[in-house]
């Protein structure tokens, strides 16, 4: 059973990284948790490595010009590990062809910068969706509508046998008090609809991979069992964790607050039903990252 505790500093001596979701932990997609940086910034001045572990579809230089307008101070992490990234390796490598459909957001386009690290890249080109050969999917057009909008699009591209390259695999996110879709909405719909999606960011290996890359070139050769993943979707950070076979810290103040009952902190008995319901079993939980 998950033990509830009252901040990270009760739990930081066991651990020696942290794998931390941003969007609901550190920041809520208008400004930082100033509890969250403080704690990140603790563990840091005690020794310990921060890695940021977030699914967003973009590189980690545009998701830390992100959280420079967020107010989240270069000094709470030491490096962050994008899903963005992982699926743009993919791409390049020609995981979905050379001429892709892009669905996401005029702000979503980064995805297409150059990668330096890949070795003789494939040329990518932006086509319509009639000439495509995959899909790159970073988001919806309209993060507020339902995604079955885009059941005409996927049953043409399921039937051309066309993959999915999913940037991101959550389903939502709240942006303030509102909630959004995410590419993983689109994904899920994709293959519910009998198309195949490719993930790349939590809770599958691509992205674990990235930050144990990113932790070897900060020289640390870490234990296992001492990383600490942090995040406040069950399915996404939890399930990752699980997988990986890691310790996790379960924020149940985000995209969980109301089947949780959680203020401060969760009430215990709605969590408990919460996560039987989910099948999840993170190490710990706590209402906010502080």
């Amino acid at each position: 059973m998950t033990q509830i505790i009252d901040s990270l500093a009760d739990i930081a001596n066991r651990y020696d990284v942290l794998l931390v979701d941003l969007w609901g932990c550190v920041h809520n997609g208008v400004t930082a948790y100033p509890e969250a940086v403080a704690s990140l910034r603790g563990f840091r001045q005690g020794g310990g490595t921060v890695v940021l572990l977030t699914n967003a579809p973009r590189s980690r230089h545009e998701v830390a010009k992100q959280l420079v307008r967020l107010n989240v101070p270069e000094d709470s992490h030491d490096d962050i590990a994008t899903s963005g990234d992982s699926a743009r390796a993919a791409m390049f490598r020609g995981a979905v062809g050379e001429k892709v459909w892009f669905m996401g957001q005029p702000f979503d386009e980064t995805f297409f910068d150059p990668m330096e690290i890949i070795d003789d890249p494939v040329t990518i080109q932006r086509v319509d969706l009639v000439d495509a050969e995959g899909i790159i999917c970073c988001g919806p057009f309209d993060p507020h509508a339902d995604p079955a909008v885009n059941r005409p699009q996927f049953l043409y591209a399921k039937q051309k046998g066309l993959k999915l390259l999913c940037a991101n695999p959550d389903i939502v996110v709240d942006r303030g008090d509102r909630r959004e879709w995410c590419a993983g909405a689109l994904a899920a719909l994709y293959t519910e609809m009998g198309g195949e999606s490719l993930y790349f960011g939590k809770p599958h290996p691509p992205i674990y991979d990235l930050a144990r890359r990113r932790l070897a070139a900060l020289d640390k050769d870490v234990d296992p069992t001492r990383i600490l993943a942090i995040g406040d979707g069950v399915h996404t950070d939890i399930d990752g964790a699980m997988g990986e076979d890691i310790d996790s810290l379960f924020i149940s103040g985000g995209l969980a607050a109301v089947e949780t009952k959680t203020s401060h902190q969760p009430d215990p008995d709605a969590l408990k039903a919460y996560l039987e319901r989910e099948n999840a079993s993170p190490t710990y939980t706590i209402g906010q990252l502080r």
